[in-house]
């Protein structure tokens, strides 16, 4: 395992995630966004979408459809508007509109998840809660042999996975772990013609092709 870990310090010695956010409420909101839709679309919708409502009660206060308008190139617009602001009135009721920095709280909030609360903490506060299991971390986790081949895309599936590399990997690491593994399985370890021969875990993975 510190073999991987030093591997993944070297690839990727600045990790982090690709969203850009200027505070962990903007981070929250386009992590929620980034749900079925690239980091790069989702830093093109918030670029005019975080000016045109900087606050929680500004999302509340939005019209839906414009709200919606703003967020259709992200895909499930309908959906994601009526997440977003759900969560800016629970951040407003019980938070007085700041994100709150535990998991406990985060996984309250509605729509959301371990995965966004863990990215928020991890990237946003630089608090080691979890690690980020997305379809790439447990993609890439599988390939190396470090989780059971399971199906990444049910729920139970993803928390067992961070379970299992929770307890592989020193808390101290967790932050940086899970975004170099979704940066690694991003352009690297892909879902289809992963680049194997030029990859710089390929002497520690367990299923290259």
């Amino acid at each position: 395992m510190q073999e991987l870990l030093q591997r993944l310090r070297q690839l990727f010695p600045d990790a982090k995630y690709e969203l850009n956010f200027q505070s962990p409420f903007q981070l929250l909101i386009a992590t929620i966004l980034a749900a079925q839709c690239t980091d790069e679309r989702v830093n093109k919708v918030t670029a005019t979408l975080f000016p045109k409502y900087p606050t929680p009660q500004a999302f509340v206060d939005a019209d839906v459809a414009e709200l919606e308008a703003a967020l259709t190139p992200t895909g499930f617009f309908r959906q994601k508007t009526k997440t977003v602001q759900a969560v800016c009135k629970a951040l407003l009721e019980h938070h007085a509109g700041e994100v709150p920095p535990q998991i406990a709280a985060l996984v309250k909030l509605p729509g959301v998840g371990r995965k966004t609360a863990n990215v928020v903490l991890n990237t946003a506060f630089g608090i080691p809660s979890g690690i980020i299991v997305d379809t790439h971390v447990a993609r890439v986790s599988q390939r190396l042999g470090l989780v059971p081949m399971t199906d990444p895309e049910r729920k139970d599936s993803a928390e067992q996975i961070e379970a299992q590399l929770m307890a592989l990997v020193q808390q101290q690491d967790w932050c940086s772990f899970g975004p170099a593994m979704v940066l690694h399985g991003r352009y690297t370890c892909t879902a289809r013609k992963p680049s194997c021969a030029t990859c710089g875990l390929r002497s520690l993975c367990k299923n290259p092709s």
